[in-house]
């Protein structure tokens, strides 16, 4: 048994010596089957809610109304889960009402795919009543029961299966895929920020080139926010070389191959958080400068290291080349920079102002970036004095 799952065994014993059944269950019981880092663990157990807080000095209410209380134990945070069935989903989404059990195999029988609807004892005996080991062990991804009926229930698990296809590799199952292409319409009931949600986590998988495949071949890609009637373009730019991206430079492709009017109002459609989105916006018009010319020293000083290396990332893969030796270029060219960004700079605004004898203005905002270009050009070296005489020189009518 792995250490996450040999700390959170006093959580299951107390539960077992008060009476109670209770078993490791979810993801970190898939993820320990793969290898994969097991991070959080999880408990279903047949005692109600408010027999878990009773047996727990410090827990928290997360989701009570589902059965979820989450339990704080030497550090670590347990989410402990009531075995339950659901009924009737509304909106796509949430079930009407849960119904407490006392079965463990009532309660997976509701739970999305295959290879998380298992469970593990204390001993550490797998529990597996839908062959989800078997599903690991051929990489496949299938719902437990009817794909019709889980797609329903939460039309949200037609974006996990994707995510988890970029995530772990692992392929869709004929009849899950075809349910998704029949069902897509559906994520339109889904709230954008959880499909937000899953879109970041499958861009930052390993795999998003197949991920956005599938998204492609069934249909769901054309309702995500701001793709309806960009199938096409989106389509044109797949390729494996996708894979090489991180998640940040994924969204400049997204953003740059979908080429909407304007990027700002498509990403809010997204719901990004502001300063991520600003930066996708950023990195976008280095890398539209870029497709228009070379990387000068000034540009390169403007960009920054990391947003010049995403744009030229970007760059690469419309071209579908190895950025590689172009990305190791642009880091010895910024090394080259006399400096990296405006805190370097040996004056800076105060100073000015104290050698004009002038309060900030316009002015000086103009006279900083002057100094930059010279400083970037080599005209000037970064030392007080020199940049003194240099801009008394350029400006004498300042000083007067």
């Amino acid at each position: 048994m792995l250490p996450p799952f040999q700390t959170a065994l006093p959580i299951i014993r107390t539960l077992e010596d008060a009476g109670f059944k209770a078993f490791f269950v979810g993801g970190s019981i898939r993820d320990s089957l793969l290898g994969r880092p097991v991070h959080d663990v999880d408990i279903a157990t047949s005692a109600k809610p408010e027999e878990v807080k009773a047996l727990f000095t410090h827990t928290v209410d997360i989701g009570i109304e589902h059965g979820t209380v989450l339990v704080l134990y030497k550090g670590n945070q347990y989410e402990i889960t009531t075995f339950r069935t659901e009924s009737v989903y509304k909106d796509y989404r949430r079930p009407e009402s849960v119904e407490y059990v006392d079965s463990l195999l009532e309660d997976l029988k509701r739970r999305d795919f295959t290879m998380n609807a298992m469970a593990m004892d204390k001993n550490g005996k797998l529990i597996d009543p839908f062959a989800g080991s078997e599903a690991i062990r051929m990489k496949r991804i299938e719902t437990v029961g009817s794909p019709e009926e889980r797609f329903r229930e939460d039309a949200l698990r037609m974006m996990r299966a994707a995510r988890f296809t970029s995530q772990l590799g692992f392929w869709i199952e004929d009849g899950t895929k075809q349910a998704i292409k029949r069902h897509a319409p559906l994520i339109r009931h889904i709230a954008v920020e959880r499909i937000t949600q899953e879109f970041i986590k499958l861009l930052e998988g390993e795999h998003p080139y197949e991920a956005l495949q599938l998204l492609q071949e069934t249909g769901l890609l054309g309702f995500l926010p701001g793709l309806c009637g960009r199938e096409a373009q989106l389509f044109s730019a797949l390729h494996p070389v996708l894979n090489e991206l991180s998640e940040q430079q994924l969204w400049v492709h997204l953003v740059a191959t979908a080429d909407p009017e304007d990027a700002n109002t498509f990403l809010r459609k997204w719901k990004l958080p502001n300063e991520k989105r600003k930066a996708i916006v950023r990195t976008l018009g280095f890398f539209r400068m870029r497709a228009g010319r070379k990387w000068d020293p000034l540009m390169l000083y403007d960009a920054g290291e990391q947003m010049a290396l995403d744009a030229e990332a970007v760059f690469c893969a419309f071209r579908r080349e190895n950025p590689s030796p172009r990305i190791a270029a642009l880091r010895q060219a910024f090394r080259k920079l006399p400096v990296k960004n405006r805190n370097e700079l040996a004056i800076d605004g105060k100073k000015l102002m104290a050698l004009f004898s002038k309060k900030g203005g316009p002015w000086l905002k103009e006279m900083l970036r002057e100094i930059e270009k010279a400083l970037i050009n080599g005209e000037i070296e970064n030392q007080y004095e020199a940049i003194r005489r240099w801009v008394l020189c350029k400006y004498p009518q300042e000083k007067k």
